[in-house]
């Protein structure tokens, strides 16, 4: 009669997410004996790791590098003079693996043409708007496009059904790219229409975030998709090596539908995202749909990665929009961000609207840890006069980081910007809104991970009606919160100096 909780304990325990955390465990403590062995008595050892630390230091300081970054690592070098500079040579390059770059940047290349920019796309946007299109169309390289019929979703189960409506109509293909899809009544649903469609011979594939993923879905997830005829690519797979390769996730959220329908924002493929389980209280999310032109940048991010593990087509034509909308709703450019390249594209998009803003910056994002520059920007915004509004959770999903996240208000505060917690809940939103002409709807965190570590993917909408849209969400969102004030901010001597660990670790956690 016990045999079926004890099972069930079990299942629990010994599970891929546990297994992985004990052999990683277990070869952090394996490596951390072998390097006492190895330098215990070996004065000449100890002499060259010391001055591999220094010769580190030294080529960090010249190093074209986020400057919290490196003044991590440069800390980190000095308390451990030893072991600091192995640790650097082993985990502190950014990039991802190799055969992934190498992969990656080749479908990238060999599609360039694709996202060539047409003509007049931009001629209806002032000198700073078509300053900040050019940038994202030169380097991330996506262009800008009239033609797109856009709608902003305050919260996941406002998206929702409009999403499941619109994967009924799919005719063609539904492509799906989600860092977290979790087993319940919002995957229910939308894998129900995915086995129709795929049954009817509609192209379905799923590309999903390995790490995002694993407590989420069962085992045999892959298995019982491909049954289905909904082909599948777990990114970056998560093996249980010591190793920052596992850094690099696809934190994008990006939904097409034959073309002519995109979906991107905040929002995963979970039940706490559409608010049918309650995690942290009530989740603030924020979602944008995209009808048109501007889709053909979604679908290009979408068959670059696909293509780059599950090669299948060197010609996107097919994939291209098929209707577009009579009248133009200003302009939008999708566009992603990734740690293929040393451009920091999506930290440059939002030091680009914080720098240019005249009137007011308001801000949604679930975690604060940034560098210098971005510090800099949000206060000297506000101290030219700029109305920045920064609208953080109330609720926290990880305690350590909401710590983070509040030892930088004392600084905001005393520049002027106002800081206010989502008290109902935990806010996932990731958006920027400006002067009612210019928006950012995406994926994007105002964090390290984000910012340098991820693959992640936004919409630009400049002098879109959709920008007032989410402008009068932050304003209705405004009464709920709760208004930081400078005397909140008091802390202890041990909390100011845990604050001050987590902000000089942040960039490396």
């Amino acid at each position: 009669m016990f045999r079926l909780p004890i099972v069930k304990f079990f299942s629990r325990i010994l599970n891929r997410a546990t297994i992985t955390i004990v052999l990683v465990a277990l070869q952090v403590l394996w490596l951390l004996w072998a390097f006492w062995a190895f330098t215990t008595g070996r004065v000449w050892l100890n002499g060259m790791l010391k001055a591999l630390s220094i010769v580190i230091v030294l080529y960090l300081v010249r190093k074209d590098e986020n400057s919290a970054y490196k003044i991590g690592w440069i800390v980190l070098i000095g308390l451990l003079p030893l072991l600091g500079g192995a640790l650097y040579l082993a985990f502190g390059n950014k990039a991802p693996a190799k055969g992934l770059r190498t992969r990656m940047r080749k479908v990238e290349q060999a599609h360039t043409a694709d996202l060539a920019p047409r003509p007049d796309q931009t001629d209806t946007l002032d000198r700073v708007e078509k300053n900040l299109s050019h940038y994202v169309e030169t380097y991330g390289p996506y262009p800008a496009w009239k033609h797109t019929a856009t709608h902003y979703f305050p919260c996941g189960e406002a998206m929702y059904p409009r999403l499941l409506e619109d994967l009924e109509r799919a005719e063609k293909f539904i492509f799906l790219e989600f860092f977290i899809v979790k087993s319940g009544t919002m995957w229910d649903g939308i894998e129900a229409i995915l086995k129709r469609k795929a049954a009817e011979g509609v192209d379905v594939r799923l590309i999903y975030d390995d790490f995002g993923s694993l407590l989420g879905l069962p085992s045999d997830f892959v298995i019982r998709m491909e049954r289905s005829h909904i082909r599948c690519i777990p990114f970056n797979p998560v093996v249980p090596l010591v190793s920052l390769v596992m850094n690099h996730r696809d934190h994008r959220k990006i939904v097409v539908i034959d073309g002519n329908v995109a979906y991107t924002g905040g929002v995963n493929l979970a039940d706490e995202y559409i608010n049918a389980e309650q995690r942290f209280g009530y989740w603030k999310d924020a979602a944008i749909r995209l009808e048109g032109a501007a889709v053909w940048n979604f679908t290009v991010i979408f068959l670059n990665c696909w293509n780059a593990f599950r090669p299948q087509e060197t010609d996107y034509a097919p994939f291209a929009p098929t209707h577009l909308p009579e009248s133009s709703d200003g302009v939008v450019q999708p566009y992603t961000d990734s740690p293929l390249d040393e451009e920091p594209l999506a930290e440059t998009v939002y030091l680009n609207i914080l720098a240019q803003a005249q009137r007011y910056v308001y801000l949604y994002t679930p975690y604060l840890a940034v560098g210098e520059e971005m510090l800099d920007a949000l206060k000297t915004a506000a101290k030219r006069g700029v109305d920045v509004r920064l609208v953080l959770p109330g609720i926290p999903d990880k305690k350590l980081v909401f710590r983070l996240s509040r030892s930088y208000y004392v600084p905001l505060l005393r520049a002027g910007v106002r800081i206010y917690e989502y008290t109902p809940g935990f806010l996932h939103a990731k958006c920027y809104v400006s002067d009612d002409h210019l928006a950012v709807v995406g994926s994007i965190n105002m964090d390290y991970r984000s910012l340098f570590l991820h693959f992640e993917c936004g919409a630009l909408l400049y002098s879109n009606s959709q920008v007032i849209a989410l402008r009068e969400d932050v304003l209705a969102t405004l009464p709920q919160c709760r208004e930081v004030q400078l005397s909140d901010c008091r802390t202890s001597l041990p909390g100011t100096l845990l604050d001050s660990v987590l902000r000089l670790l942040s960039p490396l956690l």
